[in-house]
């Protein structure tokens, strides 16, 4: 059986007997990896392609586009997909959404975003010496070590610095402060401060 191009497809040359849907067969089977596999989402794919080769491609309904890594195990690189829509973050008791919109998202497989600002629910300044636990977040935006980015918060009254630090604990954290998937806030200036603005981004892996 004579080969052509770069994938290097199975044709019949003149002398191979006229075995035709067996030469059809082993043409299909050849052609297939190298088809883009249109599936309904993500469930979908790893139901019907979890055992496809290595570079197999496959695009959702809703434009999500993967290509397979791994020639035995049902692991994929994400090449693009729609933002997802915002989810809720859970406060803590004592806090509420302040005047810019609570939300989190998980995208392009291993990354979060947050936003919003987040104040007592009481009315009083957020002053603590050490963490204050304000919420966690869902379980599947659960980072595998410890998150840690820069948070802005008020500049009103007595304070004295415009931002402190936010962390996410990680799986299986202990932590006087929270438990994995909790969210803190360190902050040194004096005084305390009205709100504070959770926007940032952090890695799960």
């Amino acid at each position: 059986m004579a080969t052509i191009g770069y994938a290097q497809l199975p044709v019949p040359a003149g002398g191979d007997s006229p075995t035709v849907p067996a030469d059809i067969a082993e043409l299909a089977e050849a052609v297939d990896p190298h088809l883009l596999h249109l599936v309904d989402d993500q469930a979908d794919r790893d139901n019907r392609l979890s055992d496809a080769p290595a570079q197999t491609l496959a695009i959702a309904a809703n434009g999500a586009a993967w290509l397979k890594s791994s020639p035995t195990a049902n692991t994929w690189i994400t090449l693009w997909e729609p933002l997802p829509d915002w989810r809720p973050i859970t406060l803590k008791s004592g806090f509420e959404t302040g005047d810019v919109g609570l939300g989190i998202r998980r995208r392009e497989g291993v990354r979060v975003s947050l936003k919003g600002r987040i104040t007592r629910t009481d009315g009083a300044l957020i002053d603590n010496p050490n963490a204050v636990n304000l919420g966690s977040v869902p379980a599947d935006c659960m980072p595998t070590g410890l998150r840690t980015w820069v948070g802005t918060c008020s500049m009103g009254g007595n304070t004295t610095h415009a931002a402190g630090r936010l962390e996410v604990l990680a799986e299986n954290t202990a932590s006087a402060y929270g438990q994995p998937g909790d969210l803190l806030w360190w902050y040194q200036g004096e005084a305390g401060t009205s709100w504070v603005d959770i926007s940032g981004d952090y890695w799960i892996d």
